[in-house]
């Protein structure tokens, strides 16, 4: 999506935007020739909003979580790449 639409479904000013890129909370998808953002770049920036406006997280709170999400879905893939090669060699993942 643009950064215009972005902007408004996110429900943040643009210099929030800037500032969230510019610590590397949200890393667009595509840069060139503009700035687009998927779904994922919402449901982050809606994640940040809450913890910064609804929680009263500071930054360094705000990278700790975003960085611990992170993780969390690195190894949720993981585990999912695991059970795929469990089930392509014919192995259900509860035989171990």
């Amino acid at each position: 999506m643009s950064v215009q639409e972005f902007l408004i479904r996110a429900r943040l000013e643009h210099h929030s935007l800037e500032a969230w890129i510019s610590a590397g909370w949200l890393v667009p998808p595509q840069t060139e020739p503009e700035l687009m953002f998927s779904d994922v770049d919402l449901a982050r920036a809606q994640l940040i909003r809450d913890l910064r406006e609804d929680f009263g997280v500071n930054d360094e709170g705000v990278s700790v979580i975003l960085h611990l999400v992170d993780q969390m879905h690195g190894l949720r893939r993981s585990m999912q790449g695991l059970l795929d090669e469990m089930h392509a060699r014919g192995r259900p993942a509860d035989e171990g």
